[in-house]
């Protein structure tokens, strides 16, 4: 689980500002669901999350320590359109990263320790519904199939942080509800503290635990000059299905 504290944030790239004067404090295990308008920064504040991005001024802290200015794998990502390697199997997939993490040098792991990493990444695949496609690539796979893959992808490395970029966006209502099912169960089972982008109200409504409203700022001389985007609203929810995580 990961306490999150952002303290003066704002993000700018060279005269155009994105993000100003964010502030937030979370709980460990919270479902955060941020909604606004399309080019109101949302992105950009995952990236930072990530650590893709710097902040400009200001600072993210991780139960209490900055944040690294690289990925780690105790932060994970799924972005709307798919993340994975063509030329892998579903279990080659999921088996990547934790080859990545056991020997970054060469990527591959032999003897016990690649048989205990198989093995996690088959109960993962089975915790999400892949168990019996772990042979199959990326193209053979539904796009529903393909998100779930992307979501194991994530998991596997057991990240403290999960980020979620309109992951549901591409997929129909159907799906989308059987998804929405699979990442709470997931966010309770591994005690993540998640974020999730959508353009859908109602959906942050349901899976959040707290909800953030993106928009720009619209008062004060701020406003005059045409910064960025900042937190204009925020509400603590009870979570998905009613429940308090």
């Amino acid at each position: 689980m990961a306490e999150i504290l952002v303290e003066n944030v704002w993000k700018e790239f060279g005269q155009q500002v994105v993000l100003e004067n964010l502030n937030l404090k979370l709980a460990a295990h919270e479902f955060v669901t941020i909604v606004g308008p399309s080019g109101c920064g949302k992105t950009t504040f995952l990236r930072m999350l990530l650590g893709v991005e710097t902040p400009s001024r200001g600072t993210i802290r991780i139960d209490g320590e900055p944040l690294q200015a690289e990925p780690g794998p105790d932060r994970g990502i799924v972005f709307q359109r798919y993340s994975l390697f063509p030329h892998l199997t579903v279990l080659g997939n999921v088996l990547l990263g934790l080859e990545m993490r056991g020997n970054r040098g060469l990527g591959y792991l032999w003897g016990a320790r690649r048989k205990a990493a198989v093995r996690r990444c088959e109960e993962m695949l089975e915790s999400v519904g892949l168990g019996a496609a772990r042979d199959k690539y990326p193209a053979q796979l539904s796009g529903g199939m393909q998100q779930r893959l992307s979501i194991a992808q994530s998991i596997v490395c057991e990240p403290r942080v999960l980020l979620l970029d309109e992951p549901f966006a591409s997929l129909d209502p159907g799906v989308t509800q059987d998804m929405h099912e699979l990442i709470v169960r997931l966010w309770r089972d591994n005690r993540m503290t998640v974020f999730m982008t959508t353009h859908h109200v109602r959906e942050a409504f349901q899976l959040g635990t707290r909800l953030l409203v993106f928009d720009r700022n619209r008062e004060g001389p701020a406003a005059a000059q045409g910064r960025g985007a900042t937190i204009t609203y925020q509400l603590a929810l009870k979570g998905p299905k009613g429940e308090y995580p």
